[in-house]
Parts: structure tokens; sequence; C-alpha cells
């Protein structure tokens, strides 16, 4: 039952969509004007997502190159006991599999705790950010006479699923813009090449 109303909803919301897209500009359905945003995309795209996702990244490096280095000792531990392993006894041998196994585990260990402070703060990062660029969205929305914008986000796993939206009913640019005037945040510094 509920899949067939998903199915009506979805196909329902398509032909909206198809229908309004038929006219120029902006979509109008029956006197509504629709707009679509990706707003996960628009979140990333604003100049306080990227600062604040920057910051983040910055804050776990030292994580990050303790578990790579744990890594790497891991590997080197591991190719020493592999070459030596025809020379040592068999008491030598499962002492250095023990330590190997003990580096192992707190490696899983950091990188599990890493990786879960890491979404947790990302997490409440987005989460922030998505209050307030929605309430720039509801104002540009209320002040272009939109009466209806949908979430075209490739990780909208709920309906409305927009199966066609013209280009010109598109406000994500339009928000991030606004939100960034909004906000004051500078534009981050352009990434430095990488180097070879």
């Amino acid at each position: 039952m509920k899949r067939s109303i998903a199915l009506v909803l979805t196909l329902a919301s398509g032909l909206v969509l198809a229908a309004a897209a038929q006219t120029p500009a902006v979509a109008q359905a029956g006197g509504a004007k629709i707009g679509v945003i990706a707003f996960q995309a628009a979140l990333a795209q604003t100049n306080e997502g990227q600062r604040d996702m920057a910051d983040l990244k910055k804050k776990f490096e030292p994580k990050r190159a303790e578990f790579k280095a744990l890594s790497d000792e891991i590997d080197s531990l591991t190719k020493q006991l592999q070459a030596q392993a025809e020379k040592l006894s068999d008491v030598e041998r499962a002492s250095k599999a023990k330590v190997i196994d003990d580096k192992k585990k707190k490696a899983k260990r950091l990188g599990e705790d890493a990786q879960t402070d890491f979404q947790h703060e990302m997490q409440e990062m987005y989460s922030t950010l998505a209050q307030k660029v929605y309430d720039t969205l509801a104002g540009y929305a209320k002040q272009e006479g939109y009466t209806l914008v949908l979430d075209v986000s490739e990780s909208q796993q709920q309906a409305p699923l927009v199966l066609y939206a013209s280009p010109s009913t598109d406000v994500t640019k339009a928000i991030v813009d606004a939100y960034n005037t909004k906000s004051g945040v500078p534009a981050p510094p352009a990434a430095a090449e990488p180097k070879p």
C-alpha cells in the first residue's frame, strides 16, 4: 500500500514538474510558483560551509596523522616478522605477532573513534548551517513568490522524488548567493594546487 501511494505521489510530482517546465523562466502550476533546490549541495557551497568543513578537517588532522603513523608501524613490524620468521624461535615469533595484533586493535579503535567523532561534529555543524540556510530559503521563497520549493538532493530518500525539473526552477545558486551575502563570511581562498 505504501509503495503504491509513493508511486502515485512520485508520478504526480513528475507530471506536475513536467507540465510546469513547459512554461518559460519559472515553473508555474495552477498559479503556483515552484522551485527546486539541491539543499545538501547548497550547504556545502556556502562560504560558511566550506570554511567550517576546512576547519573540521584541520581539527582532525592530528588524529589522521596518528592513525597513519600507527598503520605504517604495523606494516613495518609485519614485514620484519615475515622477513625474520624462520630465524626466530616460536616464543619470539609469538611475541612479535602479539605486539602487531595489539597495535592493530589500537589502530582499529583509534580509527573508529576518530570517525565517530568526526561524523558527530560534522552533523552538528551541518545541522546548525542547515537551519540558517533554510531561513534564507524561506525568506527568498516568500520574497520571490514561490509557493513550493522541492529538495532534489541526491541523498533525499523521502517523497517527493523529483523525476524532472527544468533548470530554470533551480534556486540553489540564488540561495547560496543570498546566504553568503547575509552571513558575511568571505569566500575561502582558492585551494593551492597539489605539489607533485
